[in-house]
């Protein structure tokens, strides 16, 4: 907003409370998700989701996000404080205990504290308090410290009270909490790398803002992690098109604001030599619609429009050639959608699809004016741009051509299935299971091994295509591709409906090996790039098979990889360290791979889920694009960091 940097009142009577904290505790999952490590990594956002609408509302300029070494975690802003006076409606409760202790009461629902908001639900902070064992809060604010303090989520330690005098007469609020261990009984441990993609994320979105993050754990790196971008969403493409050749140096950047949509849009977009047309990424008040929306809407729309007028003007589409679609013109983009308004409207709980047709005018209008602009003003980009468009048309039209040729063979319509499919007996989708295995050896191991009734097994031969570096045409005639598109049945790209799918898991089954990793890696790009909504709505799973196999007693023990090996030896000293590494799934037969694999009951399966898009698409150009150098480094720095997938 133009004026959200100008000073308004945030005061106790701003704190509005909807309704009294409920047993949080009870149900925690219908606050933060699970109780899982998604879960528990909500907590910190919350907490940093609160600073980071400071910094929107312009009066924070810095984050600081520690990771204590007793396994709590501190977040420090220099914002205004929470508000400290007694609050109006609970008037034996400051404003601060009010945030604290009362769902759904803060800051974003109404007066002059916030214009525009992320943690638009306000249950933020008061959750962290009802599932942390203990949390403490200083605040910063007209000169002096106030403090206080709750154990056993929520139950008051200190009341809020005066306790100094604010150091060199900052402002802002400290938390510091400690999850329970009662109710994230899967750990309690925060990994940083998922802490570090978000926070990247926010940084890019608000320009300037600086957030440092500093992990104290017995074991970590302590040097501290800082984000803070000047370019803002600009910056953020360049990092999205790091890894991909850029189709021309410069990248667009254009704003717009409306009184009447109460709402500002940012836009920043740069067009790359590859053949992805889902390049788009869009955030409402800095929280990411995947799911896309009205300003989405409004983008493409208004893309398409302008981009072939354009091409039509300057005599780059010829008389009677037709349009260029909408997916023709947006393969090879990268573009980050940028909206802050009042009042959004997100639908669902998730948050993950913005509602507001007010938007939708003010992007289409924007985009209308400034893309004519900025396409008259590079010509020379332009004319590429649209060159691009054209080859993607003849190329949507060869794959058009392909698709019908191999629906003739009832390639795609689901009327036929590939002869290698070993298919379950059950029609229902929601209890079906497809387990993409690795070589035909393996494939006949699973057969025999599997429940017929509810699993299906399709063995794939060697590596398959890298969809990364491949149109959809080329995509189409090669045969391990097309199994997978023929066993799943609901279509790729564009055409995919998840509706069809005929399994609501596909496990990807390989070697725990290098080979496996890279046919594992080939296999998600596939289904990140081709059929996204089964990795979004958590169809998409790995399996764990062991790499090695020892007996102790008699008893043959399996063990997962290196670093379980390791543990192994550490927990049974006089055991020989000659442990028998298993060739692969060929060698193992079908009991084994039953009980180490695929028993429902003994199994380890890791879902695959896409929380961070963009980061997503940075990360999957790294691995699957040319440059082998910066893939060789990425995997090296990761490889040991993987126990949870985020995408």
């Amino acid at each position: 907003m133009a004026d959200q940097a100008t000073p308004a009142s945030y005061d106790a009577g701003d704190i509005q409370v909807l309704e009294g904290l409920e047993a949080v505790r009870k149900r925690p999952g219908m606050y933060i998700g699970s109780t899982g490590p998604a879960g528990l990594h909500h907590l910190v956002y919350e907490v940093v989701d609160n600073a980071v609408d400071e910094a929107m509302a312009g009066y924070c300029t810095r984050i600081d996000v520690t990771l204590l070494a007793d396994g709590g975690c501190e977040v420090i802003d220099n914002g205004r404080g929470i508000p400290v006076g007694k609050h109006p409606q609970y008037e034996e409760l400051t404003a601060a205990e009010v945030v604290l202790t009362v769902l759904h009461a803060g800051g974003k629902f109404g007066g002059d504290g916030y214009k525009v908001s992320g943690g638009l639900h306000g249950v933020g902070v008061s959750v962290v308090n009802a599932l942390s064992s203990r949390v403490e809060v200083e605040i910063d604010r007209d000169g002096k410290r106030y403090a206080m303090s709750y154990n056993d989520g929520g139950m008051p330690d200190q009341k809020l009270s005066e306790v100094g005098v604010a150091p060199d007469g900052r402002t802002g609020t400290t938390v510091r909490f400690w999850p329970d261990p009662t109710v994230f009984k899967e750990g309690v441990e925060f990994r940083v790398a998922t802490l570090l993609e978000r926070f990247q994320m926010m940084a890019f979105l608000n320009r300037s803002l600086e957030i440092v993050v500093v992990d104290h754990r017995e074991g970590k790196d302590p040097e501290p992690v800082s984000f803070k971008y000047d370019g803002g969403i600009v910056d953020f493409v360049r990092y999205v098109n790091e890894t991909k050749e850029a189709l021309f140096s410069s990248v667009g950047y254009f704003e717009a604001t409306d009184d009447e949509a109460d709402g500002d849009v940012e836009i920043a977009f740069q067009w790359n030599t590859g053949y992805n047309a889902d390049g788009i990424h869009s955030f409402a008040n800095g929280i990411n619609t995947i799911e896309g929306g009205m300003h989405e809407q409004g983008f493409r729309t208004a893309l398409t429009r302008v981009a072939n007028n354009y091409a039509r003007e300057k005599a780059l589409l010829k008389e009677k050639e037709e349009n260029l679609a909408g997916e023709d013109i947006r393969e090879g983009l990268t573009a980050i959608i940028s909206v802050r308004l009042r009042d959004p409207q997100f639908e669902g709980q998730t948050k993950s699809k913005l509602g507001n047709v007010s938007i939708r005018s003010l992007v289409e209008k924007a985009t209308n004016d400034h893309l004519r602009n900025w396409l008259e003003e590079n010509p020379s980009e332009a004319k590429r741009i649209v060159q691009k468009g054209v080859a993607a048309a003849r190329a949507r039209i060869a794959a058009r051509t392909a698709r019908d040729a191999t629906r003739r063979k009832s390639a795609l319509d689901g009327a036929g299935l590939p002869g290698k499919l070993a298919d379950c007996a059950s029609k229902d989708p929601r209890e079906s299971e497809l387990y993409i295995v690795e070589g035909d050896s393996a494939g006949g191991s699973g057969k025999d091994a599997r429940d017929p009734r509810t699993m299906a097994i399709l063995p794939i031969r060697g590596k398959i295509l890298n969809v990364e570096r491949a149109r959809v045409d080329k995509m189409l005639k090669n045969s391990e591709v097309a199994a997978l598109i023929q066993a799943i049945g609901a279509g790729l790209g564009e055409e995919f409906e998840i509706e069809k799918a005929r399994y609501h898991k596909i496990v990807i089954l390989c070697d725990a090996d290098v080979d496996g990793s890279h046919i594992r890696t080939l296999l998600l790009t596939f289904f990140f790039r081709q059929m996204r909504e089964l990795v979004e709505q958590g169809y998409v799973y790995i399996a764990q098979p062991p790499l090695y196999s020892t007996e102790v007693s008699k008893q043959k023990v399996y063990l997962k990889d290196d670093a379980a090996r390791s543990r192994f030896l550490a927990d049974n000293p006089g055991h020989k360290a000659d442990f028998g590494r298993l060739k692969g799934l060929g060698e193992m037969d079908a009991e084994e791979l039953w009980e180490t694999t695929m028993n429902p009951v003994t199994r380890t399966l890791l879902q695959v889920n896409v929380e961070q898009a963009a980061v997503a698409d940075e990360v999957f150009s790294k691995l699957m694009g040319d440059d082998v150098e910066r893939r060789k480094h990425f995997i090296q720095t990761n490889a040991a960091d993987v126990r949870f997938l985020d995408i």
